[in-house]
């Protein structure tokens, strides 16, 4: 055994709370190292009177380096002591903390340690993200279903989008097509953000507590948040509190009076007065836009301020969460009140961050419920459309992507094909509707919450920022209703079946240099099988499967039982997702 590459550390991933009575253990071996892994556990003031238990782990994930472990335990007295035996072959491996043993540790005083199942440390996202199919909605381009309110100079619809240009979209326009959302099957929506701002894309806030006038009104909003709660919708919200925009009253007091501002200490301000010099703000901001200035969340009234908005849009106007912008430039602290906050006003609120790359200081139940899982994005995409992966590729990654967070984080993931910040995924695909299936079916199938981004139901295309935020199209003969019908059923097939949801995760098939892939997902006695084919040729593969009878539910090609082997062949860049009995 390489003990090079065996790892275990107490807490974070490693070691935590499922629920109140659970307990994960995880370890890690090098991959196909070793044979069995066995966790050694007991209570540690009742060990020398009730002994020790053993259970047998299980390899939930691979990657092209490592196996991945877990055990499930039920602490009797909610406390555990433990270590870990490794069998390879004749090979025998003990650990504990003070590192490997060849035989086992007379003292279990210095094996490993979960002290106290504590209910306030269990980390529980809501149960309802489990369950949910998000649509994101790009307020300004959505419908325009109050002429009224339009920004001055408005665009007809439908015209090319670029970066400061308004059509006019707004919060009836949603209000007036809840029956397409409804027919599509969705229950989330995630609006980029609703509150009073400059931009067509408003993430440079004017006025936290205040709807933007070319929306409608908090008011409205309301009727909007109900009349989905009335569908069994959910509505998140977007929160910018990273920074601020150029036009935020404190930041305009500073911007007037320089240090004497009462307000000076709300921004992180290098050098008086504020300027540009070569392109670069005297103060922090978003990037180097000097119209987002960045707020200092350690002073108190700024937090004062900004808790107040995350409060009222969940209590008054009944929002069921935030997703967070520039999420990891915020500091901790911060996050923590935010949350104590939210879950005061509505415990069941989904808090999501908005974080591209490792994101478990964020993951541990103090801070956030999830992240957009871009890793998880990007691994689809090369995969599925970018070719740049074949089948173990993916499969490794999607590994590594289990095991970096607990469960309770992948199962409420948000993952996402594209948004407002990428080119679309037709586009990507180069207009080959095959890919974006190949890709949606991949996506609503994987643990975690999938989110449509709006359009990509009906065949919107469009390339990087601003082309990616186009006008939604209501006509339905200019609709691709094929497309439509496609993504209603994978809403339909994803929210029927709990195994596809929160089931367990196996891959059975993935070779180098293929672009084949297979894996389950099982729950409550169901078990399906999700086979795809990346490749631009037919394609044959079979699986161990001691089963009669399987049945194609969603997708194309031939599957049949031949012996304990599951035969199927796929069409290019084709899926099929296969329920086994």
């Amino acid at each position: 055994m390489l003990k090079e590459a065996i790892y275990h550390r107490p807490k974070n991933n490693w070691s935590y709370a499922y629920d109140r009575q659970t307990v994960h253990i995880r370890v890690r071996t090098k991959r196909n190292d070793v044979n069995r892994v066995t966790l050694i556990h007991g209570d540690k003031y009742d060990w020398h009177r009730a002994g020790s238990e053993q259970v047998e782990m299980t390899r939930f994930a691979q990657d092209a380096l490592f196996d991945y472990w877990q055990a499930e335990v039920k602490p009797k007295y909610r406390r555990l002591k433990y270590g870990f035996r490794f069998h390879s072959g004749t090979e025998t491996l003990w650990l504990n903390e003070q590192g490997f043993h060849d035989r086992e540790p007379d003292s279990p005083n210095l094996y490993f340690e979960f002290p106290f199942l504590n209910p306030a440390d269990v980390f529980k996202p809501p149960a309802w993200v489990k369950d949910a199919v998000f649509y994101q909605i790009f307020p300004e381009r959505f419908a325009n279903g109050d002429p009224s309110n339009d920004p001055e100079g408005v665009v007809p619809w439908g015209g090319v989008p670029q970066y400061n240009n308004f059509f006019g979209g707004d919060l009836q326009g949603v209000i007036d097509h809840l029956d397409h959302l409804q027919e599509l099957g969705i229950n989330a929506i995630y609006f980029n953000p609703l509150f009073q701002a400059t931009t067509n894309h408003k993430y440079d806030t004017e006025d936290y507590l205040k709807v933007d006038a070319h929306f409608g009104t908090n008011e409205k909003l309301k009727e909007l948040v109900d009349a989905c709660h009335a569908r069994g919708i959910r509505v998140l919200l977007d929160a910018v509190f990273n920074h601020s925009g150029r036009t935020f009253a404190p930041f305009v007091d500073v911007l007037e009076k320089g240090e004497a501002s009462r307000y000076a200490d709300w921004f992180h301000v290098r050098k008086f007065p504020l300027a540009v010099v070569d392109g670069v703000p005297t103060y922090d901001a978003f990037a180097f836009e000097p119209h987002m200035p960045k707020l200092n969340t350690e002073n108190e009234e700024v937090q004062r301020y900004l808790l107040e908005v995350a409060r009222y849009w969940i209590e008054d106007i009944g929002v069921d969460g935030w997703r967070l912008d520039v999420a990891n430039e915020v500091d901790h602290q911060f996050w923590r009140k935010f949350r104590d906050v939210v879950k005061a006003a509505n415990p069941d609120a989904y808090i999501l961050g908005e974080i591209w790359h490792d994101s478990l200081p964020w993951l541990s139940g103090d801070q956030f419920d999830a992240v957009m899982n871009y890793p998880l994005t990007e691994a689809i995409l090369d995969y599925t459309v970018r070719g740049t992966r074949d089948g173990r590729h993916f499969a490794d990654l999607a590994g590594t992507l289990l095991a970096a967070y607990p469960q309770q984080a992948i199962e409420a993931a948000f993952n996402l094909l594209g948004s407002h910040d990428t080119p679309r995924l037709l586009t990507l695909s180069k207009g080959d509707k095959r890919r974006v299936r190949l890709a949606s079916a991949i996506q609503f199938t994987m643990a975690g919450a999938p989110c449509i981004y709006y359009g990509d139901e009906i065949g919107l295309d469009g390339g990087q920022d601003p082309g990616c935020r186009k006008c939604m199209e209501w006509d339905e003969e200019r609709q691709d209703r094929e497309l439509f019908k496609f993504f209603a059923e994978l809403v339909r097939l994803r929210r029927g079946h709990r195994a596809l949801r929160d089931g367990s995760l196996e891959i059975v098939h993935a070779e180098p240099g293929r672009a084949t892939l297979a894996y389950t997902r099982e729950a409550d006695g169901e078990r399906f099988l999700v086979a795809l084919n990346a490749g631009k040729r037919k394609a044959s593969l079979s699986v161990n499967a001691p089963l009669s009878d399987p049945q194609i539910v969603f997708g194309e090609g031939e599957a049949k039982v031949l012996g304990r082997k599951l035969h199927f062949s796929l069409p290019p860049l084709g899926f099929a997702i296969i329920r086994l009995s």
